[in-house]
């Protein structure tokens, strides 16, 4: 998969795709079913995939003292876009002048003079342009030719698989409804920093990431799996997500103690999967009794994991 992060100037072997078009934060299972759509349509004309989406997502600019709500960040998204089988992705940066462009602007020179697309691909609900007022009729007005995808439900569920209610689920420390309505194992990433050595004091040394733009999910205990950049093995963690209300800590953060394991990762990037939300943070009587419940969680943590 090759990425562009401009929708000018593309090279002519990455023009004429058939282009899926959205935020896709998450790329859930409504998202894969707009690029199978979009895939489908480009083996029958003999096109390659394309993905028009956005960076940074249009929420950010519009609402910037949101709290973080990205699902999944750039690489993320990028990755899971790979994995979805996209051959292209084109990542138009966005600020104010281009979401200030009229509807019919996006289609005449992101669309047919940036992208040269042989069909585009849209969910029912896609909205474009200043204001919001473009549709995918305003595509067709243009002169391209356009597939609708109508909503995606989870199952009998009349209601479409979304972000929000992925959000939701998360916020709620729903890993499995989240997972379920993805199709695939949230997770968090970053790169591992120095802390305040906490955790080895107690006798549980952790690995820290800072949550920055990643959404927070319910803040507390979590059996994790991680994979540290480099290798290919995922270990075993008991991972604290939250401000250690114990300690006064105000930035979110991840605090993911590897089991049997004793190496410096600094610097390393590092890929955090809850399993299972344990319990929420909780402040205590005395370090003592801290230490008591982090080994019980640890225990805790062990036999979720080895039944999973």
């Amino acid at each position: 998969m090759q990425i562009f992060n401009t929708h000018k100037d593309i090279p002519g072997y990455a023009q004429g795709a058939v282009i899926a078009i959205g935020n896709f934060d998450g790329v859930h299972l409504g998202h894969k079913a707009l690029l199978g759509a979009a895939k489908e349509k480009a083996r029958a004309l003999g096109k390659k995939t394309g993905v028009l989406t956005f960076e940074p997502h249009p929420r950010s600019l519009f609402r910037p003292d949101d709290p973080a709500f990205r699902i999944t960040p750039a690489a993320v998204k990028a990755d899971r876009l790979k994995e979805a089988g996209a051959d292209y992705v084109f990542a138009v940066p966005f600020d104010w002048d281009f979401a200030s462009q009229s509807a019919e602007l996006f289609v005449e020179n992101v669309l047919k003079k940036g992208l040269n697309p042989a069909h585009v691909v849209v969910g029912y609900d896609f909205c474009f342009g200043q204001l919001r007022k473009g549709s995918p009729q305003t595509i067709k007005d243009g002169g391209l030719d356009v597939t609708v995808l109508e909503k995606v439900t989870a199952d009998d569920d009349k209601e479409a698989i979304s972000s929000s209610n992925i959000r939701s689920a998360l916020r709620h420390g729903d890993i499995e409804t989240a997972n379920s309505l993805l199709g695939w194992e949230w997770e968090i990433r970053g790169q591992v920093v120095h802390g305040d050595r906490r955790g080895r004091e107690l006798g549980f040394p952790t690995a820290n990431v800072k949550l920055e733009g990643t959404l927070h999910p319910a803040y507390g205990v979590y059996a994790t799996w991680v994979q540290i950049e480099g290798e290919d093995e995922w270990r075993a963690s008991a991972t604290n997500i939250g401000i250690r209300p114990m300690f006064e800590v105000h930035e979110g953060l991840v605090e993911a103690h590897i089991f049997d394991f004793n190496r410096e990762i600094y610097g390393k990037t590092l890929r955090i999967k809850p399993v299972r939300r344990l319990r929420g943070e909780a402040k205590f009587a005395s370090i003592d009794d801290l230490i008591a419940q982090m080994g019980r969680d640890c225990a805790q943590v062990r036999e979720i994991l080895q039944n999973s």
